[in-house]
């Protein structure tokens, strides 16, 4: 059903890093495209199932898709364990509806205006319109999984959703908590986001009923670059740009969140500078971010959460030797490199 490039796929996965050019993103998935295609189908599709006169909400949480990363991962690790069929598009529909309707409650709860170029669901239509959208389409996505003829999908789905909604409850509690530590802050982004990775490509894997061992692996694969994605979000919101990032900036200063380049500084500094920073996360105020870009500057914060980030992308792409070699899996290393790339470009002018 879905077409796939037939060039070969003699590039060894320990091939340099690429530049980077501006459609690396595009030679990815130009494999799964037509699958991705499909999925973005599917998923205006389901508009149909919420009732009229809500239907408006619903149209634009799903048709605010960004570059599918979800669905492209589910697509990439079935071709990497068999082959791409009709079943895992249903699963990559299900996947980007969890990950939309988090994106819904994440607006609400950073209060931030702008998603992917555009007013958030928030912006345009309140707070409680947007959290009932939200809740609408955690349990669409639910029904969805349910229809599957056994109950392994709904069960994956319904832990994964349970997983990344208690992540952003402890994400929550832990909101101005200068006592967070780094482990404390990679469990919770494990669970936010690293979860919906590994889900994607755990069930890209089990839809061909391949050997535990290389399941294992690709879940492990796709948890290891959730987390370095995450951790690579949370540096752009510090050292990005809105163009670059599609969304508000400094969101996470303004909702008192640790993140890592934050936690380095808290970890290195001298007491005064720690409290001076401690002040301005508690009384955030936009213009107190040139100061906090010289302390992120001072204590080495972007070249330590680049080194973090690294080794995530390291820990990915060592679970894909339990693999045979094929194009997919090749687009999966490739993945890696991507996101290797967009980290060394954070903090540089163009």
């Amino acid at each position: 059903m879905f077409a796939a490039r037939s060039n070969t796929v003699e590039r060894a996965v320990t091939s340099a890093r690429p530049e980077a050019p501006a459609d690396a993103w595009k030679q990815i998935v130009e494999p799964v495209q037509p699958f991705l295609d499909s999925v973005a189908r599917r998923l205006g599709e389901q508009v149909e199932a919420f009732d009229p006169e809500i239907s408006a909400y619903a149209r634009y949480a799903l048709t605010n898709q960004g570059k599918q990363l979800r669905p492209a991962l589910v697509a990439l690790a079935a071709g990497a364990t068999g082959r791409l069929s009709d079943p895992h598009a249903t699963v990559a529909v299900i996947v980007e509806m969890v990950h939309l309707a988090t994106l819904v409650h994440d607006d609400i709860m950073d209060s931030a205006e702008i998603r992917r170029r555009r007013p958030t669901l928030a912006a345009n239509w309140g707070n409680s319109i947007s959290v009932l959208v939200g809740d609408c389409l955690f349990a669409r996505a639910l029904q969805l999984a349910a229809s599957f003829p056994t109950p392994v999908v709904c069960r994956e789905v319904s832990a994964a959703t349970n997983t990344v909604c208690s992540g952003e409850i402890l994400q929550s509690h832990r909101r101005l908590n200068f006592a967070v530590s780094r482990a404390d802050y990679f469990k919770v982004v494990a669970m936010k986001t690293g979860e919906l990775f590994a889900l994607s490509c755990d069930l890209g894997a089990r839809l061909n009923a391949v050997p535990e061992a290389q399941r294992v692996a690709m879940r492990n694969y796709g948890l290891a670059l959730g987390t370095a994605y995450q951790v690579y979000d949370d540096c752009l919101d510090v050292f990005g740009s809105e163009a670059e990032a599609g969304k508000s900036l400094g969101t996470d200063l303004a909702s008192g969140k640790l993140t890592l380049p934050l936690l380095v500084v808290l970890e290195r500094s001298e007491p005064a500078e720690r409290e001076q920073l401690k002040e301005w996360i508690m009384t955030w105020r936009p213009h107190y971010l040139p100061r906090v870009l010289e302390l992120l500057a001072k204590y080495g914060s972007l070249a330590e959460s680049r080194a973090v980030i690294g080794q995530f992308l390291a820990d990915a792409q060592a679970n894909l030797s339990a693999l045979s070699l094929s194009e997919s899996r090749v687009a999966l290393v490739m993945l890696t490199e991507f996101l290797a790339s967009a980290t060394e470009a954070l903090g540089k002018k163009p």
